[in-house]
């Protein structure tokens, strides 16, 4: 049975109510633990081991990739050690045939990473990851001084970082903590922890890819300091020509998990008008070029990228050197460790809430030949209500409020203490001109939204046996 709804301008605003579900911080208060002096310390201790390149040493004690993966291993077990050893670390790694590229050899891709379990819904994760390996112009050089401050130390040490502030909380999901190697290689330790997950049956809600978020100016001498960039996905990489035509019927070719996991961050982000902010990206990854969230997006997992504003060329993948009066390389002095600070205050503050809040729902809809839309999902574990969004076909984020002339009246809520394991609403508008969506709460924290249309949850796309 369909329950028919009014819309009113608070029905969109999504009013929210605490419940008894809490948490002993906030996010504001969270992010204020960020300490600049911890970022700087990490910084020059990885940097310190010479070059993390991937093919350089895995058993020399002080220089090499070896060392520095030893060194995150213990780092995260001393983090563990503070909270009663909630973090569960492990060396999640494979070792990698050559490629013909630039794996000349069989290699050992090591990823430090620590588990901090869910106290209610362990097998629901958020993975926060950056690549922990470096380089210099010759992809193959894996004896050179290659620092890899901003590309990925930056990532890394934000990691590092959230990992000790928000280790000292409890949450119904899972966080993960990633520190890759192999990235430079050809993404090699994404696609070893994707793998993984896969393997352990976990349920994927975000991965936050933090691929060089340590400066503001680029090449040009633009800057801009108030903005990080979050790349996120249009058509899904895991798509079928069953879900490719669906979509050509139904819709939502810019309403994917990822387009709409950016979103959230978005509004994250503007909550804190003082804070970091996002520049959408509507790409999967810069133009010609790619990063870790990608053996992500390959199995179907909601993920994005987040980056500096602008990129500085001279700065990343470069040889160290002078030459006509430019200096090259990706050197500590050039980390802007203000930026740096603001866009893991962001990290911490997303972490936090996802993990509070319950999967988003996935979320159908019927509109075909009718003046309403009936949406209908299936009771998310965790959920005391729901919230409907909408928007136009042609208008990029959900609305907040519903404009004038909207049919219906006063509706305070939507759905709150249900008990039935279906939920179905029809509202009153008409499909064809509108796009709806579904965000999942607890109280207070609320999932990103879910679309409903074709390929729009946050979950991998089930393939028919006989559908490549």
């Amino acid at each position: 049975m369909i329950k028919r709804i009014a819309l009113a301008a608070a029905l969109f605003s999504t009013p929210l109510a605490a419940d008894d579900h809490t948490s002993p911080a906030t996010d504001d208060q969270l992010a204020e633990q960020v300490s600049e002096e911890r970022l700087r310390a990490d910084m020059d201790t990885i940097v310190g081991f010479g070059t993390r390149h991937t093919l350089s040493s895995q058993t020399d004690p002080e220089r090499g990739i070896g060392a520095a993966v030893n060194w995150a291993l213990e780092e995260f077990r001393r983090i563990g050690s503070r909270c009663d050893d909630c973090l569960d670390v492990q060396s999640v790694e494979r070792v990698v045939e050559p490629d013909g590229r630039r794996i000349p050899e069989p290699t050992l891709i090591r990823n430090a990473v620590a588990i901090q379990r869910g106290t209610e819904r362990p097998d629901e994760v958020i993975i926060v990851q950056g690549h922990y390996d470096s380089r210099v112009t010759d992809p193959l050089n894996g004896t050179d001084d290659a620092p890899g401050a901003n590309d990925d130390g930056s990532g890394s040490v934000m990691i590092l970082e959230a990992s000790r502030i928000l280790s000292q909380q409890r949450y119904p999901s899972t966080i993960i903590y990633a520190l890759l190697t192999g990235e430079e290689q050809g993404l090699y330790g994404a696609r070893i922890l994707a793998d993984w997950v896969e393997e352990q049956g976990m349920t994927v809600k975000a991965v936050l890819n933090n691929d060089m978020i340590g400066s503001a100016c680029g090449s040009d001498g633009y800057c801009d300091f108030e903005h990080v960039r979050v790349f996120s996905e249009g058509p899904r990489a895991d798509s079928t020509e069953r879900l490719r035509a669906r979509q050509r019927r139904f819709g939502g070719e810019n309403d994917m998990p990822g387009r709409n996991l950016a979103r959230w961050l978005g509004a994250v982000a503007a909550a804190n008008p003082t804070g970091m902010q996002v520049r959408q990206i509507w790409r999967t990854d810069r133009m010609g070029r790619g990063g870790d969230q990608i053996p992500f997006l390959d199995k179907g997992y909601p993920a994005l990228r987040i980056a500096v504003s602008v990129e500085d060329y001279e700065h990343q993948h470069q040889d160290l050197r002078t030459e006509n009066g430019v200096t090259y390389g990706d050197t500590v002095d050039e980390i802007d460790f203000d930026y740096l600070k603001r866009a893991s205050q962001l990290n911490v503050r997303a972490l936090h809430l996802l993990a509070l809040s319950p999967m988003p729902p996935a979320v159908t809809a019927d509109a075909a030949v009718r003046v309403d839309t009936a949406l209908r999902w299936d009771k998310v574990e965790g959920a005391d209500r729901y919230v409907i969004k909408a928007r136009r076909t042609d208008e990029p984020y959900w609305r907040k409020v519903m404009p004038h002339g909207t049919r219906g009246e006063d509706i305070r809520d939507i759905v709150t203490g249900t008990d039935e394991p279906k939920i179905a609403i029809a509202v009153p508008l008409r499909g064809d001109d509108w796009l709806f969506g579904v965000s999942a709460c607890n109280g207070q924290y609320c999932s990103p939204v879910s679309s409903a249309v074709p390929g729009g949850a946050f979950e991998p796309v089930a393939r028919p046996a006989n559908d490549d």
